[in-house]
């Protein structure tokens, strides 16, 4: 599938032969299988005092070595500027609502920020001066989304850039419409040698099933001269949708280097995306890249793609200048319940029983962090085959058995639906205790049905941990994860009855959609009671630190406050969390993230909240961490996500000690 939209979230070249028992997949029989340059002892490089990419760094670890700001003084941090980029709209007037989540991009001594109206601005980090500004002149049309969606800017530089010379280092922009654009980091032109007058148009590759464009919201990951793009999509609304391909172009020419197909060539025009939708990793001395990939569609139907798909909600780790692959790891077998693989996973150097290990965590919406040697992609702490339960959907397919990681511990129980809150219970006159017994759950591979409420979706489709991701701090071996409790519902309508409901105006908004092109449409909604109360016990959202050297918890507590009708709820109940945290070696934690419109800071060793600030709209974005001129600087975007609640913003907050 493609990005969440916002009815479900109201709170490779050829396939493989059969996965292994461990579910690897091997390279295809047609190519020879891809080998990493570095030997068996390189090490994640480590970070600077620039946050350069979506996650700091490419390794997707976002820890910055800056201690500057430590336990002991984050209290006196204060708001160093504020600025508010204008591009913002609630949705009520001509253009869609906005969702931004766009981490800064702190490089070249600027702070380089992407808009939901597809602008580039580049600030002064010390005083928020605007330097220059770009505007792509982009539609501002919900193409693909129901709202105007932005994660930010990459950037890129010549290793030895010659002065006076353009275009020696640029930000990369994508828009809805699937138009990337290079910008001269300097001064803000159009990079006139990249593609067309600095404008890539990646939908020309948009050739099957060409529903609509291949839009381009999460920025692309920087390995060395390498651009490399996923694309995002429509979801939920068809069978045949356009096939997985993630591209990688030069970084100064926009030249096409190679493509990588996710779905076998023969079962490509009968279904589609298993994308790449979020932001991927790298490991630039090993010269691999890393793959998050999306389920097949429909999401909730495979009776038109009963083959394996070894690539489809995988990580798979492809050579950098080929494209071949090395190794993949599948982590839901025939998904048919829309578990993207929807963060980049985390590169990491662990000691594990006395030995160094190059390990990989991939955060799941599941709720599990898988741990491999990315290498190899073999297993670090054991990943189990588990019988999983099978449907009663004529004609599809049911996987017997999914992988289980036995260390860490999963994130939460999903071996049974939580406790129904007895306070929305008795509000709502038992509305949420008839929903639970109207439910069918055997478990987190409980497959969509016909029958009754559907099938308990816990987890669920937005996930435990969102594309955020997981931040590790290298020099303590911690592992810091933020995450959601949430319980919906999937229920599936055979043809003829979903055309019926869907005359009612205004249906699609509640959480239907038809899934063209298969039997059956579908429904996807959160167990809320009348009042629009949570059904399940809190909390709804934690933060929690992993040692990962054994893989144990080192603490773990509720996450944020929720709210409804403006007032905060009991910090005890938590919140449902969308964006990252940041590390850094002051032993700090910084994160937005939350439901209240907070910006936090924890300490990393204990979990104890040290400092917070207000903004104007849930800080879904990943903050970043660097230094200017000798000061060490917070920076957060505050612009809001209907995941969450609907409120919208615009505002940057750069934050620092006193001078």
């Amino acid at each position: 599938m493609t990005m969440l939209t916002r009815s479900a979230a109201i709170l490779a070249l050829l396939a493989g032969p059969a996965l292994a028992q461990d579910g690897t997949a091997p390279a295809p029989d047609t190519q020879a299988q891809a080998q990493f340059r570095a030997p068996s002892d390189a090490r994640v490089p480590a970070a600077g005092p620039d946050w350069q990419s979506f996650h700091g760094q490419v390794s997707g670890a976002k820890f910055s070595p800056l201690d500057q700001i430590t336990p002991d003084n984050v209290a006196q941090l204060e708001l160093a500027w504020r600025a508010q980029t204008g591009d913002v709209s609630d949705g009520s007037g001509d253009l869609p609502a906005t969702v931004w989540s766009a981490t800064p991009i702190y490089a070249n001594g600027l702070l380089y920020i992407g808009t939901p109206f597809y602008r580039v601005i580049a600030y002064d980090p010390a005083t928020g001066e605007q330097v220059w500004s770009f505007d792509t002149q982009s539609t501002l049309k919900a193409l693909t989304q129901p709202a105007l969606k932005n994660r930010g800017v990459a950037y890129w530089q010549a290793d030895d850039p010659q002065d006076g010379a353009a275009c020696q280092k640029i930000v990369y922009l994508g828009t809805m419409d699937a138009q990337l654009f290079a910008i001269d980091a300097d001064s803000g032109v159009p990079c006139e040698d990249f593609a067309n007058g600095g404008v890539l148009d990646v939908n020309q590759w948009n050739t099957l099933n060409d529903r609509w464009p291949l839009s381009l919201l999460q920025p692309p990951t920087i390995v060395g001269d390498h651009v490399i793009i996923g694309w995002a999509g429509n979801d939920w609304d068809w069978a045949e949708a356009p096939p997985g391909s993630v591209f990688s172009v030069n970084a100064q020419s926009g030249a096409l280097e190679w493509t990588f197909d996710t779905l076998p060539e023969d079962i490509r025009a009968r279904t589609g995306t298993a994308n790449v939708w979020t932001a991927m990793s790298a490991d630039e001395d090993r010269g691999i890249v890393y793959l998050p990939v999306a389920s097949p569609s429909p999401n909730y139907w495979g009776g038109n793609r009963t083959e394996d798909i070894p690539y489809a909600t995988s990580t798979t780790a492809l050579d950098v200048d080929t494209g071949e692959v090395i190794w993949s790891r599948q982590w839901v077998h025939h998904d048919i319940w829309d578990y993207d693989i929807n963060a980049a996973p985390t590169l990491m150097d662990i000691t594990v029983d006395g030995e160094n290990v190059p390990a990989l965590m991939q955060p799941t919406k599941m709720g599990f962090l898988f741990v491999v040697n990315r290498e190899t992609g073999e297993d670090i702490w054991p990943i189990e085959e588990r019988p999983v339960p099978a449907g009663d959907i004529p004609g599809e397919r049911y996987a017997e058995t999914q992988p289980f990681p036995t260390v860490p511990a999963p994130l939460l129980d999903q071996s049974r639906l939580p406790d129904v809150w007895t306070l929305a219970d008795i509000a709502s006159f038992g509305e949420c205790s008839a929903l639970w017994e109207d439910m069918r759950y055997d478990g987190m591979y409980t497959a969509p049905t016909t029958e009754g409420a559907g099938a308990g979706a816990y987890p669920n489709s937005a996930g435990v941990v969102q594309w955020g991701g997981v931040g590790f701090d290298p020099e303590r071996q911690i592992a810091v994860v933020n995450l959601s409790h949430v319980v919906q519902h999937i229920q599936l309508y055979d043809r003829s009855r979903y055309d019926e409901i869907n005359g009612a105006a205004g249906i699609g908004e509640s959480g239907f959609h038809p899934q063209t092109g298969a039997p059956y449409g579908m429904s996807l909604k959160t167990a809320l009671n009348r009042w629009g109360m949570p059904c399940w016990e809190p909390p709804f959202g934690e933060i929690m630190a992993i040692d990962m050297t054994s893989g144990e918890t080192l603490w773990r507590k509720p996450f944020g406050m929720s709210q409804r009708y403006g007032f905060y709820m009991p910090e005890s109940w938590g919140s449902p969390t969308i964006g990252g945290p940041a590390i850094t070696a002051g032993g700090l934690i910084f994160i937005g993230a939350t439901m209240d419109g907070m910006v936090r800071a924890y300490d990393l060793e204990t979990g104890e909240e040290l400092w917070r600030d207000l903004t104007e709209a849930p800080s879904v974005a990943n903050p970043a961490v660097f230094e200017h001129e000798g000061a060490q600087y917070v920076a957060f975007v505050s612009g809001g996500n209907s995941i969450l609640k609907p409120s919208v913003g615009d505002m940057v907050s750069v934050y620092r000690l006193p001078d």
